[in-house]
C-alpha cells in the first residue's frame, strides 16, 4: 500500500523558517512535487524533484526562497521554506509520480496535507 505523509507544518511568523518533509513508502517514485492550496483558491505547484535530481520551481514568488530535495534512501522530499511571507499560507500537499511536471493531474499519489500558517 502506497503513502506519502507529510510532516513539519506549524503556524510561523513572517520571515521564519519551516522545513516540510514527505515520506513515501509502498514504492519508489521517478517524481515527487508539493503543491499548496490557500483557502478559496485552487491548487498550486510549488517545486517538483525527479529521481536524479533535477528540479523545477513554480513561478518568483518560492523561487529564491524554497528549496526542494529528496533523499532517495529514506524515499523522502524535503521543502525547505525560508523568508516565509503571509502569503505563503496555505495547505502544503506532497505528491508522487512517474513525471515531474506542474501539472496536479500527472501526480498518482497524495499525502493527506500540512497546514503552514505565517502571521504578519
Amino acid at each position: 500500500q502506497v503513502q506519502l505523509v507529510e510532516s513539519g507544518g506549524g503556524l510561523v511568523q513572517a520571515g521564519d523558517s519551516l522545513r516540510l518533509s514527505c515520506a513515501a513508502s509502498g514504492r519508489t517514485f521517478s517524481a515527487m512535487g508539493w503543491f499548496r492550496q490557500a483557502p478559496g483558491k485552487e491548487r498550486e505547484f510549488v517545486a517538483a524533484i525527479s529521481w536524479s535530481g533535477s528540479i523545477i520551481y513554480s513561478s518568483d514568488s518560492v523561487k529564491g526562497r524554497f528549496t526542494i530535495s529528496r533523499d532517495n534512501g529514506k524515499n523522502t522530499v524535503y521543502l525547505q521554506m525560508n523568508s516565509l511571507k503571509p502569503e505563503d499560507t496555505a495547505v502544503y500537499y506532497c505528491a508522487a509520480g512517474d513525471v515531474r511536471h506542474p501539472n496536479p493531474s500527472l501526480y498518482t499519489y497524495w499525502g493527506q496535507g500540512t497546514q503552514v500558517t505565517v502571521s504578519s
